[in-house]
């Protein structure tokens, strides 16, 4: 089984909402295969937050994930992005939108580079960054607002958001990746996932 990755050993207190992952705080039910903390036999990957706001996580790849001995296969890092990234982009949208939960946000597009061959035999690192918002509508707060005038001046709400990201090994980068993510609204299959 993957080892979800661990901030304290044996006897450490329980982790604080800071410490736990987003995934553990905000989805502790979501059965995504890359993500997911329910998915007992997916990637299960921890998102945390960094001190510059950057997302970071670290995975601990096993032999059932290599694409040949000692290399991690290409779809699992891809997968690993597209999960961290998505998280980059639910976090980065929820502090643009001043709400206490990410919005359920879906990938769009994402492009990974396998720039060098990602070795199996020690964890790997994955580092994140929102690096522009974008799109939206007036949502919920235009709804929430009494009067039409206030409405008209009510910035949008972001819906979209550009994320870079990479995989390093070792402290050498062999993935990036550069995608955009959409936060869903009711009636999308992801709404409300977690």
């Amino acid at each position: 089984m993957t080892k979800p990755d661990a901030l304290g050993g044996a006897g450490a207190a329980a982790p604080t909402d800071s410490e736990l992952s987003l995934q553990d705080r905000f989805a502790p039910h979501n059965a995504c295969f890359g993500c997911g903390p329910q998915n007992a036999k997916g990637l299960r990957l921890k998102s945390h937050v960094a001190a510059d706001g950057s997302l970071v996580a670290t995975f601990h790849p096993e032999p059932h994930h290599e694409a040949f001995p000692g290399v991690l296969n290409g779809g699992i890092i891809g997968a690993l992005l597209d999960c961290h990234s998505n998280w980059t982009a639910a976090h980065a949208l929820m502090l643009a939108r001043g709400e206490a939960t990410p919005p359920c946000t879906v990938t769009a597009e994402f492009h990974v580079k396998l720039r060098h061959p990602t070795p199996t035999d020690v964890p790997v690192m994955l580092v994140a960054r929102a690096v522009q918002l974008s799109g939206g509508s007036r949502g919920p707060r235009a709804a929430v607002t009494a009067t039409a005038t206030a409405t008209a001046t009510e910035p949008p709400l972001p819906d979209r958001c550009t994320v870079d990201a990479e995989l390093s090994s070792g402290g050498k980068v062999t993935a990036t990746c550069h995608g955009l993510f959409v936060a869903v609204s009711e009636g999308h299959p992801a709404y409300h996932r977690w």
